[in-house]
């Protein structure tokens, strides 16, 4: 008998995952029926994007997990009728291209790129950076996703610190927790990238005396969540110097607004959330392997605790 497995996302990412998909369950050994509609009682898992149509859960009565796409689950871990367990996407491709984005704005800031790249003007600049050793990077999140990127940055050289609520050991970085910790984690850093989840502790955990704990001029760089920083503080910042530069790739409203004053602040570099991808040919692999570990009666992978919102 076939496993029901109900794809709930945009229309368009349907045409996406379907083949995908298929190839992922037959690969590892699973009949399944993968639609689009399927009686709610008759669905043994959902993959889901918070994006798509589905907001009531409770007609799902014999649903098994709730398998999402998305690494973010703060637009589905506060739905009341959710019961299933939920997983987050935690996928090679997802954390691979957020070590490459990462890596890469940082070392933009540490070489200051800008300076020749935006200064063609005939000018000779004779700039020369310090070596990644003696540029202090810290990275506020230590999930899969902080540290993969914190580890690929300590590997060229950056000493890293890493700051969690909670405390945590990670191979390579300084890692520090609670609030004395991330005191010490702005204060020491030059570069300092997001990527917390968001939940009720992190919204605006950036404001205006977080930002005057920092050192002069630092770099802030979030592919995070937009809420992490208060907006007006962060123009504040940038404003009296402060915060040297900030490179954000999400913001609170998506697509941010023409009028938005990010777009055309000389301290801001703005890019359209696209730090990191789901990427289908990797992310499938996950969703079939959790499915497999379902009907086996194992856990599931990449679980979300409710009560931490991650």
């Amino acid at each position: 008998m076939p496993i029901n497995v109900l794809f709930s996302a945009r229309p368009e990412r349907w045409d996406t995952y379907q083949a995908p998909l298929h190839k992922a369950f037959k690969d590892n050994g699973l009949e399944v029926n993968l639609a689009r509609d399927i009686a709610p009682e008759k669905v043994d898992y959902i993959v889901y994007a918070p994006n798509g149509d589905l907001n009531d859960f409770t007609p799902y009565t014999n649903c098994k997990a709730v398998l999402s796409l998305w690494a973010g689950v703060e637009k589905i871990v506060v739905n009341q009728t959710l019961t299933q367990p939920l997983a987050r996407m935690v996928d090679h491709g997802l954390t691979q291209g957020m070590i490459e984005w990462v890596t890469g704005h940082v070392l933009r800031h540490h070489l200051n790129t800008d300076l020749h790249v935006v200064g063609q003007d005939g000018v000779w600049r004779d700039y020369v950076p310090p070596l990644a050793q003696d540029r202090p990077v810290t990275i506020l999140g230590l999930g899969a996703l902080g540290t993969s990127c914190g580890q690929a940055l300590a590997g060229l050289g950056f000493p890293v610190t890493g700051w969690s609520r909670t405390a945590k050991e990670v191979e390579g970085l300084t890692c520090l927790h609670g609030e004395d910790g991330l005191t010490q984690a702005l204060q020491s850093a030059e570069i300092i990238v997001l990527l917390l989840p968001l939940t009720a502790g992190t919204e605006n955990l950036i404001n205006a005396e977080r930002m005057a704990q920092m050192k002069k001029g630092v770099c802030l760089v979030n592919p995070g969540r937009g809420p992490l920083i208060e907006d007006e503080a962060l123009l504040a910042a940038l404003d009296n110097g402060t915060v040297g530069h900030a490179t954000l790739d999400v913001f609170r409203v998506e697509p941010l607004p023409p009028e938005h004053p990010y777009w055309s602040h000389p301290k801001v570099t703005v890019t359209p959330h696209i730090a990191s991808e789901t990427r289908p040919v990797t992310a499938v692999q996950v969703i079939a392997q959790n499915i497999r570990r379902g009907e086996m009666g194992d856990s599931f992978l990449h679980l979300v605790d409710r009560t931490q919102g991650y």
